[in-house]
């Protein structure tokens, strides 16, 4: 398989324009060249095949990066935990099953973006349920809809339209909005009303050592993989219901997903749960074999 070393990389965000440039010089492919390409990896591990299949797709995986900068994180790690999404995508990949893989990988390559984000800002701050993961990734897109772009607080009728349209209380909307703030500040402001920090002092360290870096980038890589490789192993309702419940921009109701699977209510939560914690168990078991 295709390594991610072996991939053009985002040094900095300087150099945005020179990789989109880079990147774009790979050929896009047609249908048919996708799925030879794919049969060849999946029935030979031709791993040239596998190479340029992950390489027209570069330009998909940024487009989707680009999407979460509002974060405050590295463009860089973002691109980069998209390609472990994509290259997850590949390996799996089935060309018969009749659908392109730009489809097929859109959800693996968002899975690991957000499961880097997630864990970059801490789930204790930000919350665990469906419904703050929901506010989490959808708070700015509301905001810039209502035309709401400062770090402000939201005026009430703001908070009251978007608490609606994303179906999570009031409460949560403010205090979403005040973890995260807004994408539009200047990195000399102070965090804090005493002055003593301010938000450039957050970001990524440009003075890190080389080896500070690479053990960071392997433990954010380590924890995603071992995220993607848990979903992996669950059966297809599972993975359905874990990306529509768990790690869509837009998650489904139970009602939505019991009306698209033909049982109750009931049985999809019982579903979701119990993949959610095949998920947990098989996370913590990767970690321990790791350790060991």
């Amino acid at each position: 398989m295709t390594e991610t070393s072996s991939l053009p990389v985002l040094s900095s965000p300087d150099a945005l324009t020179a990789y989109l440039a880079q990147i774009r010089s790979f050929p896009m492919l047609s249908a048919e060249e996708e799925y030879m390409l794919a049969k060849r990896w999946r029935e030979h591990g031709d791993r040239e095949a596998a190479h340029k299949l992950v390489t027209s797709h570069l330009r998909f995986v940024a487009k989707i990066a680009m999407g979460y900068r509002g974060y405050g994180l590295p463009v860089g790690d973002l691109i980069s935990e998209g390609h472990i999404g994509l290259m997850q995508a590949v390996k799996k990949y089935d060309p018969d099953k009749g659908f392109r893989l730009a489809t097929y990988a859109m959800w693996w390559i968002r899975a690991a973006i957000q499961e880097y984000i997630l864990h970059s800002w801490s789930l204790v701050k930000i919350g665990t349920t469906a419904a703050q993961k929901k506010l989490f990734f959808n708070l700015r897109r509301m905001k810039s809809k209502l035309g709401a772009l400062d770090d402000q607080d939201l005026p009430p009728q703001q908070v009251k339209d978007i608490a609606a349209d994303l179906k999570v209380s009031e409460r949560e909307v403010v205090e979403m909005n005040r973890r995260l703030g807004g994408p539009d500040h200047s990195l000399n402001a102070p965090m804090r009303a005493d002055g003593e920090s301010e938000w450039q002092d957050f970001l990524t360290d440009d003075s890190q050592t080389i080896e500070a870096k690479i053990v960071e980038d392997s433990e954010s890589n380590r924890r995603a993989l071992m995220l993607t490789n848990a979903i992996a192993k669950l059966d297809a309702r599972e993975r359905r219901i874990i990306q529509a419940r768990a790690l869509s921009d837009e998650p489904m109701t139970l009602d939505d997903l019991s009306k698209e699977f033909g049982v109750s209510r009931e049985r999809v939560r019982q579903i979701e749960t119990r993949a959610l914690a095949k998920v947990q168990d098989d996370v913590r078991a990767q970690a321990t074999a790791q350790v060991n």
